[in-house]
């Protein structure tokens, strides 16, 4: 094999490694139930799969979002950093609780934290939570067993 057509098979593996990490592709999904509301959440739970989040993406389609679980309790705290839609956050406590509930700007480095310590984190898009009268206190249905 020549030098040219390994450039090319190294550049078709790493646009197709891109892609699904950029679109989520690999990830699973769940869904969760607040209320009378479903939700089709990708689930994040690795370390590498939170860590890129929604970054890169456009649009996120309406009642989906993605579910952030960690493997510790902590005030695990989430930014917007190469994230190009703004959306909403609502951290959540081992009983399925909403604790609070963050507006975060896109593409920016502010700390967005929960006020007590969760092991679950909501993201949906923008205003989301509000639209649907959905507050501190609600229950998250769905939510996988730590």
């Amino acid at each position: 094999m020549n030098s040219t057509s390994n450039l090319y098979k190294l550049i078709g593996i790493f646009g197709c490694v891109f892609s699904i990490a950029s679109h989520g592709a690999s990830l699973p999904t769940i869904e969760l139930k607040i209320g009378k509301e479903i939700i089709k959440a990708e689930v994040a739970s690795t370390p590498a799969s939170r860590e890129l989040g929604l970054m890169y993406r456009k649009t996120l389609p309406e009642n989906t979002g993605m579910l952030f679980v960690f493997d510790q309790k902590a005030g695990h705290c989430f930014w917007m950093r190469n994230t190009l839609i703004p959306l909403s956050v609502a951290f959540i406590d081992d009983d399925g609780k909403i604790v609070n509930i963050d507006e975060m700007k896109p593409q920016t480095e502010d700390n967005h934290c929960p006020t007590k310590t969760v092991r679950y984190a909501l993201e949906m898009n923008t205003q989301w939570f509000d639209k649907k009268q959905i507050s501190a206190g609600r229950l998250v249905e769905g939510l996988p067993k730590p």
